[in-house]
């Protein structure tokens, strides 16, 4: 009889998502609570049908599987409301305000100052100096209109 034929897995299984649900506590990105699940439940089929080991981490591997999709699928579908939603879109956030045109926009393609930055920018022929408003933003390259 090896060391681990004389094992209770489910008690392990059972460990290993209690330190998995720890850590999505500590580094939250909701990822590993998802994984977490898959364990606690491969531990509870474990208690009920003792199976070899390589039938639970096949079964470990499944369950993580559905888990982290049903997961995103259920994130996908119900987006957490936040108080600014394009925090992490810096090129979003700049429509509306009003710039200056750093290098002159010819046949629709220029350059724009935003605070202290340089950024590409689409739009009508208008001189460097001018003053622009941006209405869209499509990557790094700023929509821009008379002001």
């Amino acid at each position: 009889m090896t060391f681990l034929q004389g094992l209770d897995y489910h008690w392990w299984w059972l460990l290993v998502a209690a330190i998995l649900g720890i850590l999505e506590i500590l580094v939250p990105g909701i990822f590993l609570v998802w994984m977490a699940l898959a364990a606690g439940i491969t531990g509870l089929i474990v208690a009920l049908a003792p199976m070899p080991l390589a039938w639970q981490l096949g079964t470990f591997a499944l369950l993580a599987f559905a888990a982290v999709y049903s997961g995103r699928s259920v994130y996908a579908r119900n987006p957490v409301a936040s108080e600014d939603p394009r925090l992490n879109e810096r090129a979003s956030r700049l429509i509306g305000q009003t710039v200056t045109v750093e290098t002159a926009i010819e046949n629709g393609k220029g350059r724009v100052t935003v605070g202290d930055g340089v950024w590409n920018a689409r739009g009508p022929d208008l001189p460097s100096g001018a003053r622009v408003r941006v209405v869209g933003a499509d990557g790094t390259c700023l929509t821009v209109e008379p002001a």
